[in-house]
């Protein structure tokens, strides 16, 4: 895959041994797969039934595979989930090459799925993580059965006044500056603050869940890279809006040609809820589900109902290519009644 924004090589920091490790529920596991370039940590539900179709959760910046915890245990029985960390984020060291645009995220999770073997699967990405899998859907479709997008990070020609702080990270020294004014923060105080910017309504957020989210803001802080990745995970995303022509991420939407399920919130501060009908008329034949009191990660807010509109996706989807075999079937049966075998003998 081919991009044309500009090479990042260099040194990723080390990882610092010992420390406390990433929090794993008591039904999920969580291991780490060596691709080249990338070490990458997976977060999978402990028990699935064998045969199911695989599934691949993209999180977005800032975020980890625990965003999707509750949405993979609803679809659980559906598709054989993981969750990925992407390089530098959860429990992923950063990546050799120190490349977090998004064609460099894209391509390590071609790489993971080239690897694995597991395409086509039904990419799920939310924010940065959604342009992530838009892009590897429009450049390897064979990777991709279906697509389901959570709000996300497509280029905006007029941002959202909420969402400019957090494009203010991509400046260099901004984060290090804010590092510094922010120094005396609790972790409790850093996750109110993140809680209240992608929440629809924060007070959604469980004890248990605001619990958990606070021990992994701790334990993010203690990375020696935790504030240069989100600086140059934000020049990521930056640099990908600029971008034209084919890279263009809106030009990639209209490739994609995965069935498609755009899910958008009304009280997004860092997707405009406006771009829900723009994204609905890029992506061909979408569906869009539009929940008017969710904010940024809705998969995290209204789970049940972001696993239903999953689950229609899906069904779908099979419905479809059930009825396109069976209807291949038919035509060759057609064409053996009235002797015309041509085009049979031209794919055999």
């Amino acid at each position: 895959m081919s991009s044309t924004e500009p090479p990042d090589t260099r040194t990723a920091l080390p990882v610092p041994p010992g420390g406390p490790g990433p929090r794993v529920g008591t039904e999920e596991t969580l291991r780490s797969v060596s691709l080249p370039g990338a070490t990458l940590s997976v977060r999978a539900p402990a028990r699935v039934r064998e045969g199911l179709p695989p599934a691949l959760y993209v999180h977005g910046l800032g975020g980890s595979s625990q965003n999707w915890s509750a949405l993979m245990a609803l679809l659980a029985d559906r598709v054989d989930g993981e969750a990925l960390d992407l390089p530098g984020f959860g429990d992923s060291p950063p990546p050799d090459d120190g490349n977090y645009s998004i064609s460099g995220q894209a391509r390590t999770v071609i790489r993971y799925l080239d690897q694995r073997g597991r395409g086509p699967v039904h990419l799920i990405g939310n924010s940065m993580g959604g342009a992530v899998s838009t892009r590897v859907a429009a450049v390897r479709p064979d990777l991709v059965r279906t697509l389901t997008l959570v709000s996300p990070a497509l280029p905006e020609l007029r941002p959202q006044l909420s969402a400019l702080p957090t494009g203010l990270l991509a400046v260099p020294g901004v984060t290090t500056l804010f590092s510094r004014l922010t120094r005396d923060w609790t972790a409790e105080r850093r996750t109110r603050e993140v809680l209240a910017l992608c929440y629809g309504d924060p007070a959604m957020a469980t004890p248990e869940e605001v619990a958990a989210a606070v021990e992994e803001t701790a334990r993010r802080l203690e990375l020696p890279y935790f504030w240069e990745v989100m600086e140059r995970a934000s020049r990521g995303i930056v640099n990908a809006y600029t971008l034209g022509g084919q890279h263009n991420l809106w030009r990639q939407a209209e490739r994609v040609l995965a069935p498609t399920l755009l899910i958008y919130g009304g009280r997004d501060r860092l997707v405009s809820f406006r771009m829900a009908r723009r994204a609905a008329a890029a992506f061909r034949g979408s569906r869009l589900l539009t929940l008017p009191e969710a904010g940024h990660v809705a998969m995290m807010e209204y789970p049940s109902t972001v696993a239903r509109a999953v689950r229609e996706l899906l069904d779908d989807a099979e419905r479809a290519a059930t009825g396109e075999a069976a209807g291949g079937r038919e035509d060759r049966a057609a064409r053996r009644a009235t002797g015309d075998t041509t085009a049979d003998a031209s794919r055999s």
